[in-house]
């Protein structure tokens, strides 16, 4: 069996919380538990709330608290090329789609579930569409192309088979 690896992602968008301590602390004991590797991964690719003095106060924090991530930590907006490249690579294969969905176009579909008081789901609008179709102005995101019927199976090493 490989060794262990976990790891907790934090966004550096506010002070750390509880919350995080809970799951940080569950991924560290468990990595060490096993003889394996504790990572820790700074999600500040939304640029827009993350701020370094939330990043410096995490890593302080876990400190604190007695949680040592092993080697540095990684910074996820330093890895954005490896993210885009990633990105194409998928949509090449066929196992992502590019949607043109507005953000109104989105929030009305959140709205219209609310509504309805059912949870919403994107309704996979662009999903088999032609790129040809697409509006003028919208910068698409991409989207994974997931199973619409039928069953995934993973072995989780805590939970067994989900």
């Amino acid at each position: 069996m490989s060794k262990v690896a976990t790891r907790f992602a934090p966004s550096p968008t506010g002070a750390l919380h509880i919350g995080g301590v809970r799951t940080a602390l569950f991924n560290w004991l468990f990595s060490k538990n096993q003889k394996g590797t504790f990572h820790l991964r700074i999600e500040d690719t939304d640029k827009e709330r993350s701020k370094e003095e939330h990043k410096i106060q995490i890593i302080k924090s876990l400190k604190w608290i007695g949680i040592e991530h092993d080697g540095d930590e990684y910074i996820q907006s330093q890895k954005i090329e490896d993210h885009i490249k990633i990105a194409y690579e998928l949509l090449k294969k066929g196992n992502a789609y590019k949607c043109y969905c507005s953000a109104e176009e989105i929030e009305e579909q959140k709205k219209r579930a609310r509504q309805k008081k059912m949870p919403y789901i994107y309704n996979r609008k662009w999903r088999d569409a032609d790129e040809k179709d697409a509006p003028k102005g919208i910068k698409p995101v991409i989207r994974f192309k997931s199973k619409i019927e039928g069953n995934s199976k993973l072995n989780d090493l805590v939970q067994g088979n989900v």
